[in-house]
């Protein structure tokens, strides 16, 4: 695959939504209920090793033996359905139609899983966990903020009928969350977000903020700082604590970064991401190569 164009992230969504309204259909309706997406990629979803869109729903050990025309599945491989890490071997998992099955090929002492990521979206917002749908909720620092409608009208263009709330610190339940804020603001109010303070090594993101929240640190696979990003900036992650569903947080470093990372929220813009910094409205890999 080759390298992704530094286009601003504005026009890039611009330009894929219309393409989308002219052909009468968005790409997360593009795979059939009989049908899975196969992903196979190396080192973070930076190189693509095959896109399989449209392949019948296998019954165990199906899955495995696709997989394998393509290499298998070594120890240190991520794979991953509707972007949740698979708590099961590939031979024993079953997937439902419309999922989307990820595998990734990285090497990385750093994490030893990451749970979930968000280069599956529309996913797991519209197909949900194991076939089934679940109840999504957008919470943010303010409801009222456009940062705040923007992401709950782009579910509800995708048919996901979401609730929105301000951000409180939540029992586990059958949720998928979005909280939607500036860090400072969000930081200390979630389970998952004190992960994310802690570092990639707690939160499988490759990325964390400074101790003021106006800078964001941007990790490479082995755990090095490798860029740090300031005003401005935004950043679109997600992670999971045992035994709760994973929380996604479009964020920044100011309200101006909450932005750039609400209208990153497309599926053209996050495919193949395990997460994604916006600097200056253009795209910044998690973690770095």
């Amino acid at each position: 695959m080759p390298p992704r164009p530094d286009r601003p992230l504005a026009s890039v969504v611009a330009l894929l939504l219309a393409l989308a309204a002219l052909s009468g259909c968005g790409a997360s309706g593009s795979t059939a209920s009989s049908e899975i997406a196969v992903t196979v990629t190396r080192d973070f979803g930076s190189t693509s090793v095959v896109d399989l869109p449209r392949e019948r729903v296998p019954a165990p050990p199906g899955l495995a033996r696709l997989l394998e025309r393509h290499g298998g599945v070594r120890a240190s491989d991520s794979l991953f359905v509707n972007g949740i890490r698979a708590d099961e071997p590939a031979a024993e998992l079953g997937v439902h139609g419309g999922d989307r099955v990820w595998l990734d090929r990285h090497e990385t002492r750093l994490v030893k899983a990451t749970p979930a990521v968000v280069g599956s979206f529309p996913e797991p917002f519209v197909r949900g966990i194991g076939g089934k749908r679940l109840p999504v909720r957008v919470e943010c620092d303010d409801p009222r903020g456009s940062p705040c409608s923007a992401v709950s009208e782009k579910l509800v263009s995708l048919g996901v009928v979401a609730g929105r709330s301000v951000i409180s610190r939540s029992a586990a339940d059958d949720s998928v969350r979005i909280l939607v804020g500036e860090w400072k603001r969000v930081r200390g109010r979630e389970f998952e977000a004190d992960s994310i303070d802690e570092g990639p090594r707690s939160s499988g993101v490759f990325a964390r903020f400074d101790e003021t929240g106006d800078r964001l640190i941007v990790f490479d696979a082995a755990g090095r700082p490798a860029r740090a990003l300031g005003a401005g900036t935004g950043l679109i992650a997600a992670t999971a604590a045992p035994e709760r569903r994973p929380v996604w947080f479009v964020t920044g470093t100011d309200a101006a970064g909450v932005a750039a990372a609400a209208r990153a929220l497309d599926e053209s813009v996050l495919a193949d991401r395990f997460a994604l910094a916006i600097s200056l409205d253009l795209p910044v890999a998690v973690p770095q190569p």
